[in-house]
C-alpha cells in the first residue's frame, strides 16, 4: 500500500489558528507581541522568505516591522540594529534572515540577538536549554518535525529513530527534540559507514542533508514513518525523469509544471520511498509550512516568557 501522506498544510493551518486565538486573547489584555525581521540586500530566496514570514505575521495578528539595511552593511553597523531591537520592550522576536554578506560577521550577529527575543532558537543559550529540557525558544523546523509527528499520532517514545544530517539549525536540534521524547536516537552524516543498513533500523526517519532524492526504498524499513526536510530546486530534466518516473509516483501536473518553469521542487527522498514506509511527508507541502507556523508560535512564547507567563501551549498537547 501507498505510504500515508501527512499532510504539513493542515497542520501548520491549525497552529496558526490556535496562535491567532492566543494572540487576540493577549492584544484583549494589553499585550500584543512584536516580531522584528532584518533582511540585509537582495537575496531573491531571503525575500521570498521574509515575505511569508511578514504575511504570516499579519495573518495571526502580530505586530511586525521589517528592517532592510544595504548589502553593504557593516558587523558593527548591523550589531548596532541588533542591540536597538533588544533594547525595544514592544519587540518580542528578533529574527535576522540568513545568509548574511560576506563582509558580516554572521556568528556575531547572532549571538548578540537577545536569546529571549531568539524566535529561530539559534542562540547557544537556547541550545543549551533544549539540550537540558528548560524552557526555551527552539529551532522552528526540528519544532514542526514533532508536531508533524504528535498530531498524526505517531508514537515516538521507545521508537528508534534516524537523523540523516547534522545541522546545528535542522539535524542537531532534530536529534534532541526527538531524545527528549524518548526516543533512541542515531544521528548519520557524511561519514557514517553503510548509511543504508544504519538507516533501514528506523521507526521515525528523518531526511535533513539538502540532496534531492538521496534518501531511496533501500534507507527505509517496510512501514517506517519518514520525514523529509529536503528543499531542493531540481533543474536537470535527467534528474526529473530519474525521480518521477515511476508508477506510483508519476503527477501529470508536475510534469506540465516542469515543462512550464523548467524547475521543480524536490526532497531529500526519492518518490519511490512511497511504496514502502508507512507515513511520509511530501515536498512542497510536508514540513515546510511547519517552519513559519513555528515561528508564529516562538513570537508568542517569547512574549509570554518575557512577560513573567513561563507557560504556552500548542492546543493538543
Amino acid at each position: 500500500m501507498p505510504a500515508r501522506i501527512l499532510d504539513g498544510t493542515k497542520i501548520a493551518n491549525d497552529i496558526r489558528s490556535e496562535v491567532a486565538a492566543e494572540v487576540k486573547s493577549m492584544s484583549a489584555a494589553g499585550i500584543r507581541p512584536g516580531l522584528a525581521v532584518v533582511l540585509v540586500g537582495h537575496n531573491p530566496a531571503s525575500e521570498i522568505y521574509v515575505r511569508g514570514k511578514v504575511k504570516a505575521s499579519e495573518q495571526v495578528g502580530l505586530y511586525s516591522e521589517q528592517h532592510t539595511p544595504p548589502e553593504s552593511v557593516s558587523t558593527a553597523e548591523l550589531l548596532a540594529l541588533v542591540e536597538s531591537l533588544n533594547r525595544r520592550d514592544e519587540i518580542d522576536g528578533i529574527l535576522v534572515q540568513l545568509p548574511l554578506p560576506a563582509q558580516v560577521d554572521s556568528k556575531k550577529i547572532l549571538l548578540a540577538v537577545d536569546p529571549a527575543k531568539d524566535v529561530d532558537g539559534f542562540h547557544p543559550v537556547n541550545v543549551g536549554f533544549l539540550s537540558t529540557q528548560r524552557p526555551g525558544l527552539v529551532p522552528c523546523t526540528p519544532a514542526g518535525i514533532i508536531e508533524i509527528l504528535q498530531r498524526s499520532n505517531i508514537p515516538i517514545a521507545g521508537q528508534e529513530a534516524v537523523v540523516v544530517g547534522r545541522s546545528d539549525i535542522v539535524g542537531k536540534p532534530a536529534a534532541m527534540l526527538l531524545l527528549n521524547a524518548n526516543a533512541t536516537v542515531t544521528v548519520c552524516h557524511s561519514k557514517t559507514r553503510d548509511l543504508p543498513e544504519v538507516c533501514r533500523r528506523a521507526d521515525i526517519l528523518v531526511a535533513a542533508i539538502g540532496r534531492a532524492g538521496m534518501i531511496t526504498r533501500e534507507f527505509v524499513k517496510p512501514g517506517a514513518t519518514v520525514i523529509d526536510v529536503g528543499m531542493n530546486k531540481v533543474t536537470d530534466a535527467a534528474v526529473f525523469q530519474r525521480l518521477f518516473d515511476g508508477r506510483l509516483y508519476k503527477n501529470a501536473k508536475r510534469e506540465e509544471a516542469f515543462r512550464t518553469n523548467g524547475s521543480t521542487l524536490v526532497g531529500d527522498v526519492h518518490p519511490e520511498v512511497a511504496e514502502v514506509a508507512g507515513a511520509l511527508t511530501p515536498v512542497p507541502g510536508g514540513v515546510g509550512p511547519l517552519t513559519i507556523a513555528m515561528l508564529m508560535y516562538n513570537t508568542v512564547k517569547a512574549a509570554k516568557m518575557r512577560r513573567g507567563s513561563r507557560r504556552v501551549e500548542l492546543a493538543h498537547k
